[in-house]
């Protein structure tokens, strides 16, 4: 692709390394910005500094924030004796969205997956085996997709909570094996955490 500018191309460049942009939708997305005005294109890179520089990670379960701790687990009204372990931070607006579940969220950062050079130390996972052995949680969700790293990552949280009594449910598979769980719709996606099921059941089993 020739540029007749180099600013243009430089645009181009940065705006291609999103996720689903290629070069042809980079550059239309810089000409649109292009034609908008000054300020208007001030305001998104401002909004996108801001962003950077001031996020925050909630310390108790690690979801995205503005403070110290998110608005979901500084929420009394939750049940904060249930918490549901997901991989990102779009699987906690997933289920958010489907209005069925009232307590709170571990957010892994990831999945174990040796092909890919993801370990267990380098996601989020010390933190919440330490929460549940402190006491006073009562239920453990795993929310992760429906694929092998998934059931890797949750067999190996199970094993280091085995000796906590508590119960530790899986959501039910009505998300199709190897889906992604952002890209489920809301209704089935409400039903398999409404429908959870014993964790022991989904690998004694098979």
């Amino acid at each position: 692709m020739e540029f007749s500018s180099k600013l243009i191309e430089k645009a181009v460049n940065e705006m291609s390394q999103l996720p689903g942009i290629g070069k042809r939708t980079a550059l239309r997305l810089v000409l649109h910005l292009l034609k908008q005005p000054k300020e208007q294109t001030g305001f998104l890179a401002e909004a996108l500094t801001t962003m950077r520089a001031d996020i925050k990670f909630c310390e108790s379960c690690h979801n995205i924030s503005d403070i110290a701790v998110c608005e979901i687990c500084a929420n009394t009204s939750r049940n904060h004796q249930t918490i549901c372990v997901v991989e990102d931070i779009r699987d906690v607006m997933a289920i958010e969205n489907t209005g069925q579940y009232k307590g709170i969220y571990h957010v892994l950062g990831g999945k174990i997956s040796p092909i890919e050079g993801v370990g267990p130390s380098q996601l989020n996972i010390t933190t919440l085996v330490e929460k549940v052995k402190l006491g006073g949680v009562n239920e453990i969700i795993f929310a992760l997709s429906s694929t092998m790293e998934g059931d890797t990552t949750n067999f190996y949280i199970y094993k280091q909570i085995a000796d906590v009594e508590i119960i530790i449910s899986t959501i039910a598979r009505g998300i199709a094996v190897g889906d992604e769980l952002e890209y489920a719709d809301e209704v089935t996606l409400g039903r398999s955490i409404l429908q959870r099921v014993p964790f022991e059941k989904t690998f004694k089993n098979n």
